[in-house]
């Protein structure tokens, strides 16, 4: 499970990090005394080992680290264990989430950008074998302002002041993006966006 720029929003979330080993916060926001860590090698149905890396963004975020200088690194160190490297890019600009996948063609087996919460329409295999999505979309209820009540998301954009935001409830979907690869190359063979009405 990959989080972002909310990661440490819950009070209690820090011992969450400490107590759990497949909850990953970003990459890139780590210094010493910040739990919990940004990789982790988990097991596919079929056996095979896949890396997942979650990294947040910089543009239009508050990031400790700019994720391209540390990218490579851990995509490198990945590599040394499995070919099957799957990156979530939380990020906010559809160009830094573009660029990354970019730059990771041929290297990682996908990356999913997230953050937005709006699904774009661009699931696809970059020509390196890379699959990329530029947000895979939202879990949670569609009949709002990305996730939020709309008349309490509308009174804060119309006013400027501080207003207290509520989970909506309706239209509830699950998002997200598929993909299929080879388990020796790592290489992506297709990748497609999902929608399923809740």
């Amino acid at each position: 499970m990959t989080t972002g720029n909310h990661a440490f929003r819950q009070k209690n979330s820090t011992s969450l990090y400490s107590e759990v080993d497949n909850v990953l916060r970003p990459a890139n926001i780590s210094a010493p005394g910040v739990p919990g860590t940004g990789t982790t090698i988990a097991k596919a149905a079929n056996g095979s080992a896949v890396a997942v890396i979650n990294l947040q963004g910089a543009l239009f975020m508050s990031t400790p680290t700019h994720p391209f200088l540390v990218v490579d690194g851990l995509v490198d160190e990945a590599l040394r264990t499995t070919p099957l490297v799957v990156v979530d890019f939380h990020a906010e600009a559809t160009s830094e989430k573009i660029a990354l996948a970019q730059h990771l063609d041929g290297r990682a087996t996908a990356v999913f950008g997230t953050h937005t919460h709006v699904q774009t329409n661009d699931a696809r295999v970059l020509p390196g074998g890379t699959a990329a999505i530029t947000d895979a979309g939202m879990c949670g209820p569609h009949d709002s302002v990305i996730g939020v009540e709309s008349a309490l998301a509308i009174q804060r954009m119309r006013t400027g002041l501080p207003v207290r935001f509520k989970p909506a409830t309706g239209g509830v979907r699950l998002e997200g993006a598929l993909f299929e690869c080879d388990p020796t190359s790592g290489r992506a063979l297709s990748c497609e966006a999902f929608r399923v009405d809740g």
